[in-house]
C-alpha cells in the first residue's frame, strides 16, 4: 500500500510536467523560432545559451516523466515494486546533474540579458503573449517588462517545484521500510532483536544502531536519529539510560545489566564516532575506557513537529538536545534568525528577518532575545521603511523608543516617547510632518490622553487635556503675537464656547466664541481697554507644561534601564541589552541586513570594558580628577554615562528642535536640563557604589554626606550641569534667543544709537568723570581732536567681555564678567597712576561704555541663561553682584533716551578739525 506522501508525489510530478509543456510552447519554442543568425559575437553567444537553456529544459522535462512513469508503477504494484525503484531514490545523481545544468543554463542567459535581447526583437508579438505568461504562470507580477516576466516565468515553476520536493522527501523518509535503511556504505552495530531493549515513551516494536543513526521501528512508521544529535544520559539504575534528540526525549530500559552495558557503550561510541567521522568501531570492553561524546557540537537539523521552528532548519551549536550557542535559523517560507540561543531559545543579540507580502520587502528585527521573545534594546527596520529603535518586552515595544516613518510617506510622523505592551502609552513627543505640528505631552493605548501641549509650525501653542486624541474642558492658546485665549475648543481646536483674550496692549475680550461655515471666528463680549501694557517680564512668564508634566516623571523610560542596570550590579553581559548595541557606524547597521550579521562590540569586549570603567571611576575620586573622569565618560558613546547622555539628547532635540523652537517652551527646557544632570549624577553615585562592592568596600563618610539633598544639589549644579549644558545649548540658547527677543531688540537699537558717539563723546553722555578718561590711549594726529576716535578706550576691557559669547559654561562666563572689571579698574588705575578700587557710581556708567563697545548680540538671552543656570553656591557673591551690574547695563540701555539719542548735528564742522 502506498503512503499518502507517495500520492502527493505524483501529483506534484504530474503538475511539474505540464507547467513544464507550457512553458516550452509558451516561451521557449517562440524565444527560438524569432531568432535568426546573428553576425555579432555577442547576440551568437545569446543564441547559443537559448539553445542550451532549450536543450535542459527537455532534459528536465524527460527526466520528470521518467519520474512520473516510476511512481505510476509504484502505485500500481505496490507489492511488487519497492520504494527503492523510484527514479528519485535510484537516480537520485542523475535527476540531480539534470537540475543543475537547466539552473546553470538559465543563470548563463541572466548574465548575458538573453530573455530581454530576445524579446526586444519581437515586442509587439512579447507583448500580446505577456497577459497569457500572467494567467498560466503563478507568481508572474502585474506589473513589469516583457524581459522580466521571461525570467519570472522560467525560473518560479522550478523553484516552487524544488522547495515541494524537500518538504515530501522528508515526510517520505519515515515510511521507509526496513531493507531500504541497509545500504552498503552503512554498517549495523546492534539490533534489539540481540539484544533486547524498550523504548519508551515511543514503544518501538525493533530498534537499529546503525553507525551514522538510531533507527526505531514502530509499526509501518520509521523514526530516525541522526547520531551527532544524540545525547546519552546515564540513568538512575542499572538496567535504564536516557536519550536527547532534538526533538524527542525517551529512555532506553534492557532486562538486565548486561544489555544495559552493551546498548549504552555501543550508542555512546557511535556518537563518538559520528561526530569524528570516523567507520571504524572499538570491540565492546577494548582498550581504554570509553571516551564520552562532547555536550556541546555544531551541526544542522531541520525540525518537523508542531511549534515555532517547524520546518526550520537550524544550523549552528548544540548542547544536550537544544540549539545553544550561536546558529542560523532558516524556515522554508523566507524567515531567517541568526544569533545566539540558549537552551533551545533565542537568547542574546539576533537579527531576525520576515518576509512580506509584497516581493523583496521584508521586516528585520536586530535586537535583544529572552527566553525566544524580544526583550531589551533593539532597531526594527520594517518593509515598510518605518524604523524603530527603542526597548522591547515579551516581543512588544516596551519602555522608551523612537517610531519614524519615512520622509516620502503619505503621512510622515515621528514619535518619541514611552511605550506600553506595543503602544504609545505615558509622556512622548509626535511630529505631524504633513500638518506641521507637534504635540507634547501624555498618551494612553495609542491615542494622546491627558495633558498635552501643541505646537505649530505657525508659532501657535495650545494646552489642555486630551481625551480618545481630541482636546476636552478647557485649555489656553497662545498665538505668535502673545495674545493669550482662555477658555473652550472645539475637537479641531478652534475656538468655542466661552473664553478670554487677553492681546498684547493689555485689552481683554471676554464673552462666547464661535465659527461658523465662511465666516470665520466670531464673538459676543465686553472688550476692556482700560489696563495698561504688560511688561515684557510677564509675557516670559507664559510658559506651558510646567505644571503638567513634573519633569521627574517626563523621561522615566530613558533613565530606567540605566538604573536597572547600575543596580544589577553593572553585569557585562546585559550591558548591551539594556544599554543598547554599538556599531562603527550607520552604513555598517544597514549591511547588517542584508548580510545577516552585524559587527557590533562584543560582549567578551563589554564585560573587560565595564571592569575597566568601574577601576577607572576608583581612581577619580578627588573633585579634579573627578571633573576630568566625568568629561571624558559623558563624552564616551560606550561609558553607561555617555550613552546615557546620547539618549537624552535625543529627546531634547525631539522635543526642542525644529518645531519645538518655541518661546513659550523655555521653561520646560530649562528645568529638563537640570534634571537630566541630577539623574547623569545619580548615575555615577550607583556607578561608585558597584565600584566599591566589586572591592568589597563601601561609602566614606564624607561620601555618604553627598547623599544629604543640598550637598547633592550642589554637586550637580557646581560639577554635572557645566559638562552636560554643551550638549543641549544648541536648542536651549534658542529658546532663550526667542523668549528675549523683544528685549534684545530695545536693546540693540540702542547698541545701535551709542555706536555713533566718538568715545569722549560718549564717555561725556554717560557722564563718566572726565579724570577716570583713559585720553592716552587716543593716538592723534596734530589736526584731529579726541571727538572723531571711536573703540581706543578701555579696549582691552571690550575685548575681554567679547568672549563672553565663546563659552557655554555659565561660571566661564561669569569669570569672563570678572576679567572684565579688572580690566576697567586696570585701565583706570593706569589713568590715575595709582591702584582704585571703583565704586559702583563710576563703574556701572564705565560698564555701560564698554558693554555698548563690545556690541554682544542677544545680550539679554545670554543674561538670562547665565541666571538660570549659574550655580547657586555664587548667589550673593561677586559673580551674583557683577552680574546684577551687567543685568543694570542692559536694562538701562534698553531705555528710551538712548535708543533715541542720535548724533549731534549742531556741531561746527570747525570743531572736527
Amino acid at each position: 500500500m502506498c503512503s499518502p506522501e507517495e500520492a502527493a508525489l505524483l501529483r506534484l510530478e504530474e503538475v511539474f510536467s505540464a507547467t513544464l509543456a507550457r512553458v516550452n510552447s509558451l516561451v521557449l519554442q517562440p524565444l527560438l523560432s524569432a531568432a535568426q543568425e546573428p553576425s555579432e559575437p555577442q547576440s551568437r553567444e545569446c543564441l547559443r545559451l537559448l539553445q542550451q537553456l532549450h536543450g535542459s529544459s527537455q532534459q528536465l522535462w524527460e527526466v520528470t516523466e521518467e519520474s512520473l512513469h516510476s511512481l505510476r508503477e509504484r502505485l500500481r504494484h505496490p507489492g511488487s515494486t519497492g520504494l527503492e525503484s523510484l527514479l528519485l531514490l535510484r537516480g537520485a545523481d542523475h535527476v540531480l546533474q539534470v537540475y543543475i545544468e537547466y539552473i546553470e543554463s538559465y543563470t548563463s542567459c541572466i548574465v548575458l540579458q538573453a530573455f530581454q535581447k530576445a524579446a526586444k526583437r519581437r515586442s509587439e508579438f512579447w507583448r500580446g503573449q505577456l497577459k497569457a505568461l500572467r494567467q498560466l504562470l503563478s507568481g508572474v507580477g502585474s506589473k513589469g517588462s516583457v524581459g522580466t516576466a521571461l525570467i519570472q516565468a522560467l525560473r518560479q515553476p522550478l523553484t516552487h517545484h524544488v522547495q515541494q520536493y524537500v518538504l515530501l522527501l522528508l515526510s517520505l523518509a519515515d515510511t521507509v521500510p526496513e531493507d531500504v535503511l541497509c545500504t552498503p556504505a552503512r554498517r549495523l552495530l546492534q539490533d534489539s532483536q540481540d539484544v533486547p531493549v524498550t523504548v519508551t515513551p515511543l514503544r518501538a516494536e525493533r530498534v537499529l544502531l546503525f553507525d551514522d543513526a538510531l533507527v526505531l521501528l514502530q509499526g509501518h512508521n520509521v523514526h530516525t536519529f541522526d547520531l551527532k544529535l544524540v545525547w546519552v544520559d546515564p540513568g538512575q539504575d542499572g538496567c535504564t539510560f536516557h536519550l536527547l534528540t532534538p526533538e524527542e526525549e525517551f529512555s532506553f530500559r534492557a532486562k538486565d545489566p548486561q544489555g544495559h552495558a552493551v546498548w549504552q557503550w555501543k550508542v555512546t561510541q557511535a556518537v563518538c564516532q559520528a561526530l569524528r567521522g570516523k567507520k571504524d568501531f572499538p570491540l565492546l570492553g577494548a582498550g581504554l575506557e570509553p571516551s564520552e561524546p562532547p555536550a556541546c557540537r555544531c551541526t544542522a537539523h531541520t525540525f518537523r513537529a508542531e511549534g515555532r521552528f517547524c520546518q526550520a532548519t537550524y544550523e549552528g551549536e548544540w548542547c544536550r538536545g537544544r540549539p545553544h550557542g550561536k546558529g542560523t535559523l532558516k524556515w522554508p517560507d523566507g524567515q531567517n534568525h541568526v544569533g545566539d540561543f540558549r537552551q533551545g531559545l533565542e537568547h542574546g543579540f539576533g537579527i531576525r528577518l520576515l518576509p512580506q507580502a509584497s516581493e523583496d520587502r521584508f521586516d528585520c528585527y536586530k535586537c535583544h532575545w529572552w527566553e525566544g521573545r524580544m526583550s531589551g534594546y533593539g532597531i526594527c527596520e520594517y518593509g515598510t521603511e518605518e524604523v524603530y529603535k527603542g526597548y522591547f518586552q515579551e516581543g512588544l515595544r516596551h519602555g522608551f523608543g523612537v517610531f519614524e516613518s519615512p520622509p516620502q510617506a503619505a503621512q510622515p510622523f515621528r514619535y518619541t516617547g514611552h511605550w506600553e505592551k506595543g503602544q504609545r502609552s505615558g509622556y512622548g513627543i509626535q511630529d505631524d510632518s504633513d500638518r506641521g505640528e507637534r504635540y507634547i505631552g501624555m498618551w494612553q493605548a495609542d491615542q494622546r490622553h491627558g495633558p498635552g501641549v501643541v505646537v505649530t509650525q505657525a508659532g501657535v501653542c495650545y494646552q489642555g487635556t486630551f481625551h480618545a486624541d481630541k482636546m476636552v474642558g478647557p485649555g489656553i492658546l497662545l498665538s505668535e503675537d502673545d495674545s493669550l485665549y482662555e477658555g473652550t475648543f472645539t475637537k479641531d481646536l478652534t475656538l468655542r464656547g466661552k473664553g478670554k483674550v487677553t492681546f498684547p496692549n493689555g485689552f481683554t475680550l471676554e464673552g462666547s466664541f464661535g465659527s461658523g461655515a465662511g465666516r470665520g471666528l466670531h464673538t459676543h463680549g465686553v472688550l476692556d481697554t482700560s489696563a495698561l501694557p504688560p511688561d515684557l517680564s510677564s509675557i516670559c512668564k507664559r510658559q506651558l507644561g510646567l505644571g503638567a508634566f513634573p519633569v521627574e516623571n517626563r523621561w522615566q523610560g530613558v533613565y530606567g534601564p540605566f538604573r536597572d542596570f547600575v543596580s544589577a550590579g553593572c553585569p557585562g553581559d546585559l550591558q548591551e541589552a539594556l544599554l543598547g548595541f554599538h556599531v562603527q557606524s550607520s552604513r555598517e547597521l544597514r549591511k547588517s541586513q542584508d548580510y545577516l550579521c552585524c559587527e557590533r562590540t562584543q560582549p567578551e569586549d563589554s564585560v573587560g570594558r565595564i571592569k575597566d570603567s568601574l577601576e577607572e571611576l576608583l581612581q577619580h575620586r578627588e573633585p579634579k580628577a573627578l571633573q576630568q573622569y566625568l568629561r571624558k565618560a559623558l563624552s564616551n558613546s560606550l561609558h553607561p554615562l555617555g550613552k546615557l547622555l546620547q539618549r537624552l539628547m535625543l529627546t531634547f532635540q525631539a522635543t526642542y528642535a525644529g518645531v519645538g523652537a518655541n518661546k513659550h517652551l523655555q521653561g520646560l527646557a530649562q528645568e529638563e536640563v537640570k534634571q537630566h544632570a541630577q539623574e547623569l549624577w545619580a548615575t555615577y553615585r550607583g556607578l561608585l557604589r558597584v565600584a566599591l562592592q566589586h572591592k568589597g568596600q563601601a561609602l566614606d563618610e564624607e561620601e555618604e554626606e553627598e547623599e544629604d539633598a543640598e550637598t547633592r544639589d550642589l554637586r550637580v549644579c557646581g560639577l554635572v550641569l557645566p559638562l552636560v549644558l554643551p550638549s543641549f545649548y544648541s536648542e536651549l540658547f534658542t529658546l532663550y534667543l526667542l523668549l528675549h527677543e523683544r528685549e534684545d531688540s530695545l536693546y540693540s537699537q540702542g547698541i545701535t544709537s551709542l555706536s555713533l558717539f566718538p568715545d569722549t563723546k560718549l564717555l561725556e553722555f554717560l557722564e563718566v568723570q572726565k579724570h577716570l578718561w583713559p585720553l592716552k590711549d587716543l593716538t592723534l594726529t596734530t589736526n584731529q581732536r579726541y571727538s572723531l576716535v571711536r573703540d581706543k578706550c578701555f579696549l582691552s576691557a571690550t575685548e575681554c567681555l567679547q568672549k563672553i559669547m565663546t563659552t557655554v559654561d555659565p561660571r566661564e562666563k561669569l569669570e569672563v564678567l570678572e576679567r572684565t572689571y579688572g580690566e576697567i579698574e586696570a585701565t583706570v588705575s593706569r589713568v590715575l597712576g595709582r591702584e582704585h578700587k571703583l565704586p559702583m557710581d563710576d563703574l556701572l556708567p564705565l560698564l555701560i561704555y564698554v558693554v555698548s563697545r563690545a556690541r554682544i548680540q542677544h545680550l539679554g538671552a545670554e543674561i538670562h541663561l547665565i541666571r538660570d543656570m549659574m550655580d547657586p553656591i555664587h548667589t550673593g557673591g561677586l559673580y551674583d553682584f557683577l552680574l546684577t551690574a551687567l543685568e543694570a547695563c542692559y536694562e538701562h540701555i534698553q531705555k528710551e533716551d538712548m535708543r533715541l539719542h542720535r548724533f549731534p548735528g549742531h556741531w561746527d564742522s570747525r570743531e572736527l578739525w
